[in-house]
């Protein structure tokens, strides 16, 4: 089960961005009236992730505008947002249901309805005329930042190019449903547009706030959004080497007694091939390869739900 955590920063009021200039609520665009790419920069995918509020409100404050193309900031599930509270914390993931695993044209086009659903339908209009896309994330433990690229090359490449944070990861996906970062063009191999997923550290630690705009002003310096003064002035601390870690495996949980074999909490390398970290009912998850990384063990260990991701570090 979620535990409480430390809630290190203050969540923004946002009511000043409701009425935002696109028809839709929480959703404003700048266009710069020079040709180039529409940037979506997305915060509150999750309602209890404020990092990303907190990066949106700064932009908002900084008068901030495209150099060129447009740049439009959305705050997602807004609904799951409002009813943050710090004593429960991790209660405003959502109102019904994820709103990270709606992301496929079965599910949008269906007839389930849910608050998530409903804000997705009103969204997709805008994601789906994104150019380049930052979602804005945060993790349940307090381990390194994280880029999260898909597994198409275009992604790591302009992962690259972003230059933060230092962990890339390319990975598939969830079992449970499909995540906006890889929704029709954004995830296509042959398609020009791309996603990209930050997830910038613990959900309420201080740190996380500032990963979140130093991540999004270096996705805006790569998507040519920022003037040469301002990327300079944006981007004066010097991006690490970033180190690519390959996931190999989504371990999805199958049965209602799953447990992990140790205090996981992210990025822990294994030494040994074989060796147990969980045991899913009657069967024991085993690591595939010698050296293999956890990539985000979860928490929330419901049947159908994504337990732990495992990677390699690649080239």
């Amino acid at each position: 089960m979620p535990v409480a955590a430390r809630v290190e920063i203050t969540p923004p009021d946002i009511a000043p961005y409701r009425a935002g200039n696109t028809g839709i609520e929480y959703v404003t665009t700048f266009d710069s009236g020079r040709a180039g790419p529409h940037v979506v920069v997305n915060a509150l995918t999750h309602g209890n992730e404020i990092c990303g509020a907190i990066a949106l409100d700064q932009l908002f404050r900084s008068g901030l505008l495209p150099a060129r193309g447009r740049l439009t900031l959305s705050f997602a599930n807004v609904a799951a947002y409002l009813r943050f509270d710090p004593a429960e914390p991790n209660a405003a993931r959502f109102v019904d249901e994820d709103f990270n695993r709606l992301w496929d044209q079965a599910t949008l086009d269906g007839s389930r309805q849910s608050v998530e659903l409903a804000r997705a339908r009103l969204l997709r209009p805008v994601y789906e005329s994104a150019d380049l896309l930052l979602d804005i994330h945060s993790m349940q433990y307090a381990t390194a930042p994280l880029l999260l690229t898909g597994l198409t090359a275009k992604t790591v490449a302009f992962a690259r190019r972003v230059g933060v944070p230092e962990l890339i990861v390319r990975d598939a996906g969830h079992a449970a449903g499909g995540r906006l970062r890889d929704y029709r063009g954004l995830g296509d191999p042959a398609a020009p547009q791309l996603a990209l997923l930050v997830e910038c550290g613990q959900h309420w630690e201080e740190r996380a706030s500032a990963v979140a705009l130093n991540t999004t002003y270096r996705f805006l310096a790569a998507a040519g959004a920022l003037e040469d003064e301002e990327a300079r002035r944006r981007l004066a601390e010097p991006a690490p080497p970033q180190r690519l870690i390959d996931v190999t495996t989504a371990v999805t949980i199958q049965s209602d007694d799953f447990r992990f074999a140790g205090d996981y909490q992210g990025l822990e390398l294994i030494a040994k091939a074989g060796t147990v970290i969980a045991r899913d009912g009657g069967r024991d998850i085993r690591t595939p390869y010698d050296d293999c990384v956890l990539v985000m063990p979860s928490r929330r260990l419901a049947r159908g739900q994504t337990a732990v991701r495992l990677g390699r570090f690649g080239a």
